[in-house]
């Protein structure tokens, strides 16, 4: 299954594309969607969704995930945050593709261990998870594991399934 996991943020939108294969993970891609802080924010939500629109259209993702927003002090920026979320949101949706989101510490814990890692442990751990993939920037590496935070909770779901379904003995 082709995941895209996603880290919203209004002035970088962090994303990465893996492949799972029951817990077999393979990077695809990654990279950083960047808005122009010159523009107004309709234009630079603009620039976000048709910079997510041709990562979809380029990699064909089956299922996305997307990291829930902490509440800031700043209330400005926290509404500001949570509309490029919509954003992040929208785009995958309007392609027809299911939508998950993930509170920072579950996927940290889902891929750190621990909910309290910071950005450098969940970047070295991405690196291990998904070998031979490029070093990702602080933003990538989040979205990356938002991906592989899904891809572990999707093959639990299906490992639980599955197991409701046996017939019992």
């Amino acid at each position: 299954m082709r995941l895209l996991g996603l880290d919203p943020g209004l002035r970088a939108t962090g994303w990465g594309v893996i492949d799972a294969d029951g817990s077999r993970l393979r990077h695809v891609a990654h990279g950083t969607v960047l808005t122009d802080v010159d523009r107004s924010l309709a234009a630079r939500l603009l620039q976000l969704h048709d910079g997510l629109r041709a990562i979809i259209a380029q990699y064909r993702p089956e299922a996305a995930a997307v990291e829930e927003i902490f509440i800031n002090r700043n209330a400005s920026s926290t509404l500001k945050l949570g509309q490029a979320r919509g954003v992040v949101l929208l785009a995958p949706a309007l392609a027809g593709i299911s939508v998950c989101g993930y509170a920072t510490n579950l996927i940290k814990k889902a891929v750190v261990g621990t909910g309290h890692a910071d950005k450098k442990q969940v970047a070295w751990m991405v690196s291990r998870l998904l070998p031979g993939s490029p070093p990702a920037g602080s933003d990538a590496a989040d979205a990356l594991a938002v991906a592989i935070c899904h891809a572990h909770h999707t093959a639990t779901e299906r490992r639980r399934a599955a197991a409701e379904t046996e017939p019992k003995r």
